[in-house]
């Protein structure tokens, strides 16, 4: 019998670049603390669906931003293989996977030390790629993808001084708590990422970054369409 875990993740490696047989496309962004990711992830999901269904090939397929919603439903796919095949290591396979679902979905996710936890949402994260348009924000998605093609890594950064700002009127903090608060959440994800691939991120790990603090949430969407559409990642359709 096989392990589920082990060979989901071995499929995804072994996928043939020179055929063209790979995920995607989709998009991961990855951010600071005090950058607003998901509200672009929203808009970029918006606008990708309504440009597919005006390009050429007129696909009515949804670009979706990974929110809990779509990450449980991909854990409940991988479930559903589980319980329809003949592996192994089902019962902790499953435990696994709702482990994970239950930590993203209580935004715990960056706590997550255990090995096998951080396999399994390697696992999750691609199947969510093996989808295609898929918008993934955080869970260190962009570092896990970094060498799959068909895809674009954004990063999100401002001046520290700009993002405590921010916090202090997003959540009503002083400075100093806001500061706190920057300095923590920076440093979580950090931890996380180097739990995940053995580094701290780098800028080569990523194919755009963008100041959020000098760029409007449009200008910077307008920016990924157009590389997307450069990249022929999607249509060279003129309109969007």
């Amino acid at each position: 019998m096989e392990k589920f875990m082990n060979n989901y993740l071995n499929h995804f490696k072994c996928i043939n670049l020179e055929t063209g047989d790979f995920p995607g496309p989709f998009i991961t962004i990855s951010r600071q603390a005090g950058c607003s990711a998901q509200r672009l992830a929203i808009k970029l999901s918006k606008i990708l669906t309504g440009y597919s269904y005006m390009s050429e090939t007129k696909t009515d397929v949804v670009w979706q931003w990974v929110n809990k919603d779509v990450f449980s439903e991909a854990v409940q796919e991988m479930i559903e293989e589980i319980n329809s095949g003949n592996f192994e290591d089902a019962k902790e396979a499953i435990s696994l996977l709702n482990e994970v679902a239950r930590a993203f979905t209580t935004e715990t996710i960056y706590d997550i030390s255990d090995e096998h936890l951080i396999q399994t949402l390697k696992g999750i994260i691609c199947r969510l790629a093996n989808r295609g348009r898929t918008i993934i924000v955080g869970r260190s998605a962009g570092v896990i993808l970094k060498d799959v093609p068909n895809k674009l890594n954004i990063r999100l950064e401002a001046p520290t001084e700009w993002r405590i700002n921010r916090i202090m009127q997003i959540k009503d903090f002083s400075q100093a708590e806001a500061a706190a608060y920057i300095n923590k959440a920076d440093a979580k994800r950090d931890s996380f990422i180097e739990k995940i691939i053995g580094r701290k991120a780098e800028n080569n790990d990523f194919d755009v970054i963008f100041n959020y603090a000098s760029l409007e949430d449009d200008q910077i969407v307008d920016a990924v369409i157009n590389i997307l559409r450069n990249k022929k990642i999607i249509s060279q359709h003129a309109e969007y």
